[in-house]
């Protein structure tokens, strides 16, 4: 039950976007919030649909929504399939919650790259009345995990092999107990790195070396 915030007439809303720093702007968020002993809010937008989210997407969302329970933010808000401009979407959220305070980070490393441009800021300015806009100083020298040391991911599957663990592969056949994304390190020869996997609905992250999984116990039994 989340606690009974004193003062209604300030609401905060953090807006994110897929990247290392969203979690130090919604843990900024949260701690204005407890300063002004007010609600706050976590928006994210994305043009496609949710459900067509890759597995780096999804690790994201789901780790956005564990930081709003763990924080006690009052709403995680994913504006999915939008195809309106950023600041159109901004602006009608924050009239819905009475939005006093928005949150916005200035790195350039995702879409939010344009708030950090006079243009988007004064037309974000132009759709709020009486909002105040808080542009947060982000590390511009983090990138993403995927970005940093792992190529791009590829879609692979799991088989099991004759010591009752699982290995990588790339076919899909009658022996595949799971699909997910596998991201290889860079600059090895062999298919060592992460391979990520949906379970229970919430993204599941598995280190992978030399072709082989190394936490098995973190997969749902397989059947065949």
């Amino acid at each position: 039950m989340k606690r009974v915030k004193g003062r209604m007439d300030e609401c905060i809303l953090v807006c994110v976007y897929y990247g290392p720093n969203g979690e130090r702007l919604i843990r900024r968020g949260s701690k204005i919030a407890n300063m002004l002993n007010c609600p706050f809010y976590i928006l994210t937008v994305d043009p496609r649909p949710f459900d067509e989210f890759d597995a780096e997407k999804s690790d994201y969302v789901e780790r956005w929504k564990e930081l709003a329970d763990e924080l006690g933010a009052e709403e995680f808000i994913l504006r999915d399939n939008e195809k309106r401009p950023s600041a159109k979407v901004i602006a009608d959220v924050a009239y819905h919650y009475n939005v006093t305070q928005i949150i916005i980070g200035e790195t350039a490393q995702n879409r939010w790259e344009e708030i950090t441009k006079g243009s988007f800021v004064n037309v974000l300015l132009r759709e709020l009345s009486f909002v105040d806009l808080h542009i947060v100083s982000v590390d511009r020298t983090i990138k993403s995990e995927e970005d940093a040391i792992y190529e791009k991911g590829v879609r692979c599957f799991l088989v099991k092999d004759e010591n009752g663990g699982y290995q990588l592969s790339f076919t899909l056949s009658k022996r595949s107990c799971f699909e997910g994304i596998f991201y290889k390190e860079i600059g090895t020869d062999f298919n060592t790195g992460v391979f990520k996997i949906v379970v229970s609905g919430k993204t599941c992250q598995i280190h992978v070396t030399d072709n082989q999984i190394m936490e098995p116990e973190k997969l749902p039994a397989c059947s065949k």
